[in-house]
């Protein structure tokens, strides 16, 4: 009997967990789906061996605050870890942050106190064009929700590009992929982001009714650029870890 194929996900929010990556990611063979909570659950003892892909979520404390959040070393930690054994990384927003850091990359507020928050298109750089984000080549808006932002660690390729924003993804070669934007939000769910971010978004007098809006409008193409991403990214995986026949729910 074969041994289930297993994600981890770390997480800083509840409701910002793997969301539309849950679904896409069963439909695509893997089977256990697993959380550990930054900052409850210890991040130094896990079983890296035993997990096919590692997720590391986003959420609003800076990548940079270990003196206010001290296990953020232990997922810096952790992420080097993976690193090092080459085999698949996600990280999203903060989790792309902690990657870059992870890097030995500086990762700061965005200039003049700015966030980039709502639906727009990336610009994707020529390696971007031949990576896992081709898909977005065409304009599909994704969402954006930041205020902090990374520089691109030595030895990594630079994917995409916002003006507000230049750095918006790195590649590691083809195991480690790390997305300064959202493309796992579930538009069904957005409720509960305006609920959990709500202070945030009144200080950045963000139009509630717009996001809903785009949400809507830009949910199904999403799903479909979100499946291409994960089919074309997983194509590149060690044989070890890429696709198997079938289909799961998940557990």
């Amino acid at each position: 009997m074969s041994t289930p194929k297993t994600v981890l996900a770390v997480r800083h929010l509840a409701f910002e967990d793997l969301g539309l990556l849950r679904p896409v990611l069963a439909e695509r063979g893997f089977e256990r789906f697993l959380t550990l909570d930054a900052g409850v659950d210890d991040l130094r003892e896990v079983d890296l061996d035993a997990v096919d892909l590692l997720v590391v979520l986003g959420g609003p404390i800076g990548a940079y605050d270990d003196a206010l959040y001290p296990y953020l070393n232990d997922e810096i930690g952790l992420i080097r870890r993976r690193i090092a054994s080459r085999r698949p990384l996600l990280g999203i927003c903060l989790g792309a942050q902690l990657m870059a850091r992870a890097l030995g990359a500086d990762v700061r507020p965005m200039a003049h106190g700015r966030k980039e928050i709502g639906f727009a298109p990336l610009t994707l750089t020529d390696a971007g064009r031949d990576s896992a984000l081709a898909p977005l080549a065409g304009g599909q808006p994704v969402l954006h929700w930041h205020g902090d932002q990374f520089e691109i660690p030595d030895g990594a390729t630079s994917l995409a590009t916002t003006p507000l924003c230049p750095n918006q993804a790195f590649a590691v070669e083809d195991f480690a992929l790390a997305l300064q934007f959202h493309l796992e939000s579930d538009p069904a769910r957005l409720e509960q982001w305006l609920i959990g971010h709500a202070g945030e978004l009144a200080q950045a007098r963000v139009s509630l009714d717009e996001l809903r809006r785009d949400a809507a409008t830009q949910g199904a193409g999403l799903r479909a650029a979100l499946g291409e991403i994960v089919d074309r990214w997983m194509a590149g995986w060690p044989h070890s870890t890429g696709r198997s026949t079938g289909r799961s729910s998940g557990q």
